[in-house]
């Protein structure tokens, strides 16, 4: 009898979207806004929050972990929030709009609203001092599984690719958002990965192990 064909890394990490994402979709409206409140006082007590003037967000889509509640804290502290754009040009890059509740928005291309892009408004990555990702699956290293279409990595590939970056400055922190379910043993880490610097969730702030205590928010 032939053996089975063992599963490649992508079919492994594409078994493991479908799953996680089954299950962010079974829970209650409920069970997410609680979720969301925890999560939004986790953070917003945190020094890097407290710190952090320009603040990158996401509307959540497909069960994802929703940060209206920490974005209402931001605009109460007078914070400016931004959400992803996506490029007009084919860079698989995230561009950053200002946004306040109730401006205009407009499906792109995957159909996920986002503001009505605005050239003389949109601000580049390294502006921002706290960076929200919304993700599929992580790992107390890290290490984000999001879905598939590297934005986030090839966005903040600065921070991985360049010495004086790494060195010498600190911003933006990336921070992901998740329930707490959403943590898994391990994720392969590519690369071309950029990683978290804290995972929050309705349980708990997860600080990987493998980062510095001075750079812990």
């Amino acid at each position: 009898m032939l053996p089975l064909p063992t599963p490649s890394h992508a079919e492994l990490r594409g078994e493991l979207r479908r799953q996680m994402r089954a299950q962010r979709s079974s829970l209650s409206p409920a069970e997410q806004a609680h979720a969301a409140l925890q999560v939004a006082q986790c953070i917003a007590h945190s020094t890097l929050f407290q710190r952090s003037r320009h603040i990158a967000c996401y509307l959540p889509q497909r069960g994802e972990l929703d940060p209206t509640p920490l974005m209402q804290r931001a605009w109460a502290m007078r914070k400016t929030c931004y959400l992803p754009v996506l490029s007009p040009l084919p860079s698989g890059r995230l561009w950053f709009v200002p946004y306040r509740q109730g401006d205009p928005l407009t499906p792109n291309r995957f159909g996920i609203l986002e503001p009505c892009l605005s050239t003389a408004h949109r601000a580049p990555p390294w502006v921002l001092d706290l960076v929200l990702t919304p993700l599929v699956a992580f790992d107390t290293q890290g290490n984000r599984l999001g879905m598939g279409g590297g934005f986030y990595d090839k966005t903040f590939s600065f921070l991985r690719q360049n010495l004086y970056w790494r060195q010498h400055w600190r911003k933006p922190r990336l921070v992901g958002l998740a329930y707490d379910f959403q943590c898994v043993a391990t994720l392969q880490h590519f690369c071309w990965d950029v990683p978290l610097q804290a995972i929050a969730t309705e349980r708990r702030l997860y600080l990987p192990t493998r980062l510095p205590a001075k750079d812990a928010p």
